[in-house]
């Protein structure tokens, strides 16, 4: 079965590098799988998304007119890719920066405030990124968190390896985090 992802947020959040990651996992996981990063002119602090499709069978495409799971890391990137969730899709968004607002009736919401939580538990807002991807895990029940550990020592280029220890844990932190307190539509009935 096919599975769309979309990334989204502004430059400086790791927006790529966390499809990167993503995408790697999915390919250690033995699937079929493509990553289409997307980026303006501005870089940092300009829109970036990137899209990651995975499957068993070949992927049939990318750049789809809609998505299973979409990470909105900041406002614009909530209200710009919340049209191309599919019904019964989910969205995840980052409530540090994105208005808790459900305005369809049809997908699942998760509201997690990722900045903040990658601020007060590891103290670094830049782990926001990987954080999301531990939510990502949980909930899509596509990847485990042992696949997202490895992907990223593939991923985490060889000068910045003295962060594997800060991403691992930021994965655990959003893997684990209390989802008794997310909320979802009628979606999942």
């Amino acid at each position: 079965m096919e599975h769309n992802f979309i990334i989204a947020g502004f430059g400086g959040q790791g927006v790529l590098l966390a499809g990167e990651v993503l995408a790697n996992a999915f390919m250690l996981d033995n699937k079929n799988v493509t990553w289409y990063p997307s980026y303006g002119a501005e870089m940092r602090g300009g829109t970036v998304n990137c899209e990651i499709v995975t499957s068993d069978e070949d992927v049939s495409e990318v750049n789809k007119p809609d998505a299973d799971f979409i990470v909105a890391l900041n406002q614009a990137s909530f209200d710009r890719f919340l049209p191309k969730i599919k019904k019964g899709g989910w969205m995840i968004a980052n409530s540090t920066l994105v208005k808790e607002d459900k305005p369809r009736a049809d997908i699942n919401y998760v509201f997690v405030p990722i900045t903040k939580l990658a601020d007060e538990k590891i103290g670094n807002v830049r782990m926001a990124n990987i954080l999301a991807l531990g939510i990502v895990s949980k909930v899509s029940k596509l990847t485990t968190l042992e696949t997202l550990t490895q992907a990223l020592d593939n991923v985490i280029p060889p000068h910045r390896k003295n962060l594997l220890p800060l991403n691992i844990e930021a994965l655990k932190i959003g893997y684990e985090y209390d989802f008794c307190l997310l909320y979802t539509s009628d979606a999942a009935d």
